[in-house]
């Protein structure tokens, strides 16, 4: 199921810039991590390894997750061709996030202008991965950024992506990935075996759109500040430096286009976790950067769903 209707991606984009992710909605990402605990245990219960039924798991909620989406599309369409446009806007609107990053990584800009630096630890920490109680403002500056960097991949980038190529079942089957790697793909040992194959699965999922996202940055910071070459240059450089296969090159081409420095060790679960450095030769992160990185992943986003709406319209 191709997305057939050019104007369903910047409609479910507005709409994601206008509401964000309200708490008091439904939401299906939601009840994709409610299904992932709730079935964790039959699958570890199997009497196989634990790759493999970690590996079922996987393939059992990704395809029945598209299976659905499908089937409800299809549905909707069958009872009017409006419907079904207008169901298949609100699941990829569902599917995408950069309203309310924006929203939160300003929520963290804000607290820091006022020089509230407890509270703008735990406004990042909804954001963020690391721990947050040892960040200084300098920390709580930098985590912000390269969040908004990297969550402009698998939270904007990737889902449109699948979009444009299998529609709204596509871009949920996608957001079901996303959500098993964040859940269940960690190196720990509760899931290092178990959750392997979800975290293979997520590499595989961004790795074009990953690099996509650099020329698309690199476009954005050069409408912004002219920086566009100097973006591309270090996306392409320097997108490997990251522990992640594919977060480093947006993450780079960030660094690159506001001149600063990213990465380096951070805390994970106590533990110090050392990560390449980004864009050593720039300039410390300071708090007007934020700004400037929520600006920067929005006309990304922007520049992105002109892109899809010019390949669907042209293809469909």
């Amino acid at each position: 199921m191709i997305l057939q209707t050019w104007h369903i991606l910047p409609a479910a984009f507005i709409i994601d810039l206008i509401f964000g992710d309200p708490e008091f909605l439904p939401h299906p990402i939601r009840w994709m991590g409610k299904s992932i605990a709730a079935l964790e245990p039959r699958f570890r219960n199997l009497s196989i390894p634990l790759f493999i039924s970690g590996a079922f798991f996987s393939f059992f909620l990704i395809f029945f997750t598209w299976v659905l989406s499908f089937l409800i599309v299809k549905a909707t369409r069958n009872i009017h061709p409006v419907i079904g446009i207008v169901t298949e806007i609100l699941m990829i609107y569902y599917c995408i996030s950069a309203g309310c990053l924006e929203k939160y990584a300003m929520d963290v800009y804000g607290a820091l202008k006022q020089n509230q630096l407890n509270d703008a630890k735990k406004k990042v920490a909804r954001i963020v991965g690391r721990d947050v109680e040892p960040l200084t403002e300098h920390g709580v500056i930098q985590a912000s950024v390269e969040t908004v960097a990297e969550n402009l991949v698998d939270g904007f980038i990737s889902p449109l992506f699948f979009a444009a190529i299998g529609g709204a079942p596509l871009a949920m089957a996608y957001k079901m990935v996303n959500t098993l790697d964040s859940m269940i793909g960690y190196k720990n040992e509760r899931y290092r075996d178990f959750g392997k194959a979800a975290a293979r699965m997520d590499d595989a999922a961004n790795f074009i759109p990953a690099r996509l996202s650099v020329f698309v940055i690199a476009l954005a910071s050069q409408i912004l500040s002219g920086r566009g070459s100097i973006a591309l240059r270090t996306g392409i450089k320097e997108g490997k430096n990251h522990s992640s296969p594919n977060s480093g090159y947006s993450e780079a081409a960030f660094a690159g286009a506001l001149e600063v420095k990213l990465g380096g060790p951070s805390f994970y679960g106590g533990k110090l976790v050392c990560k390449p450095a980004i864009g050593r030769r720039f300039a410390n992160v300071n708090l007007n950067h934020i700004k400037q990185a929520c600006d920067l992943m929005i006309l990304s986003a922007m520049l992105w769903v002109v892109i899809l709406m010019a390949i669907t319209a042209f293809f469909y």
